[in-house]
C-alpha cells in the first residue's frame, strides 16, 4: 500500500468531489479530502466507508494561502508525496445581472474559484516539480467557454481557470507534470439544485437545461468523476493542457 497513488481532492465533501473520492478509493488510491468544514468531511468519509489508514481529512479554506500550505504539508507529512491533485472546490455565487451584482459576491466567487485554484496549483506544483511527476485536473465548467445570464461572476471565474490550466500545463510539461481541465455541463448536484431554485422557476430551468443537452439529461457526479480519474491516471500520459467537456453534447464547440 505504500506505493499506492496519493491524490488530493479539494471540495471533497460533496457532489463531484465525493464521487471522485469514492472512485479513486475503489482503485486503491490513498486520498486526502479537503473541504471547508471538518464535520462535512467526517460525514463524507463515513458515507463512503473510508479506511482511516488510507485517508486524511483536512478542513481548509482554499482561498487562504496559509491553509493551502497546510493541506499540502499535512499530505506530505502523512503520505510523503502527491501523485494526483483534483483542484475541484468551487462556488456559484448569488445570481444577478451584471449591473446589479455586488462586488462582494464577485470577490467571494473569485476568491474560491480563481485564487483557490491558483494557490492549489502554486503549492502542489512545487511538490510535483521536485518529484518530477504528477497529474493535476482543474475543474472549470461549460461556463468557462460560454456565457450564462445572471452568472457573470461564475462565468468569469471559470474562464480564468482555463487560462490557469493552459499556463500551468506549459510551465510544468518539462518536469513531467500534466495539467488538464474538465468542463462539466449540467450535473445532478446540490449546486445545480441551488441554481434551479435561484432562477425563480426550478422546474422550467431544469427543463430548459435538459432540452439544451443532446443526451437529454443531467450527468451524475460519478460520470464526471470518471473523466477526472482518467486524466489523473497513467492512461492519460500524453494528455496535458487539454479541456475535456463532459456536458452531454451541450457545448457548441
Amino acid at each position: 500500500m505504500s506505493d499506492a497513488p496519493v491524490t488530493v481532492i479539494t471540495g471533497a465533501a460533496g457532489g463531484i468531489g465525493l464521487a471522485l473520492v469514492r472512485h479513486l478509493y475503489g482503485l486503491g488510491h490513498r486520498i486526502v479530502l479537503v473541504d471547508l468544514e471538518q464535520a462535512d468531511l467526517e460525514k463524507a468519509a463515513m458515507s463512503a466507508e473510508l479506511d482511516p489508514a488510507r485517508t486524511l481529512l483536512v478542513a481548509a479554506d482554499v482561498s487562504r494561502e496559509e491553509e493551502v500550505k497546510r493541506y499540502v504539508a499535512a499530505t506530505l507529512e502523512r503520505f510523503g508525496k502527491i501523485d494526483g491533485f483534483a483542484n475541484n472546490a468551487g462556488i456559484e455565487g448569488a445570481p444577478a445581472l451584471i449591473e446589479e451584482q455586488s462586488v462582494e459576491v464577485l470577490d467571494r466567487v473569485y476568491a474560491v474559484n480563481v485564487r483557490g485554484v491558483f494557490l492549489g496549483l502554486k503549492h502542489v506544483l512545487q511538490v510535483m516539480r521536485q518529484q518530477g511527476s504528477g497529474a493535476i485536473v482543474n475543474l472549470s465548467s461549460l461556463a468557462g467557454v460560454m456565457g450564462a445570464p445572471t452568472h457573470g461572476a461564475y462565468v468569469m471565474s471559470k474562464h480564468a481557470v482555463i487560462g490557469l490550466t493552459r499556463t500551468a500545463a506549459a510551465e510544468a510539461a518539462g518536469v513531467g507534470v500534466r495539467v488538464n481541465a474538465v468542463l462539466p455541463g449540467a450535473i445532478n448536484t446540490e449546486m445545480m439544485r441551488r441554481i434551479e431554485r435561484d432562477s425563480g422557476n426550478a422546474a422550467a430551468t431544469e427543463a430548459a437545461n435538459r432540452a439544451a443537452t443532446p443526451l437529454g439529461r443531467y450527468a451524475e457526479p460519478e460520470e464526471i468523476a470518471s473523466v477526472i480519474a482518467f486524466l489523473l491516471s497513467p492512461q492519460a500520459s500524453y494528455v496535458t493542457g487539454s479541456l475535456y467537456t463532459a456536458d452531454g453534447g451541450m457545448s457548441p464547440f
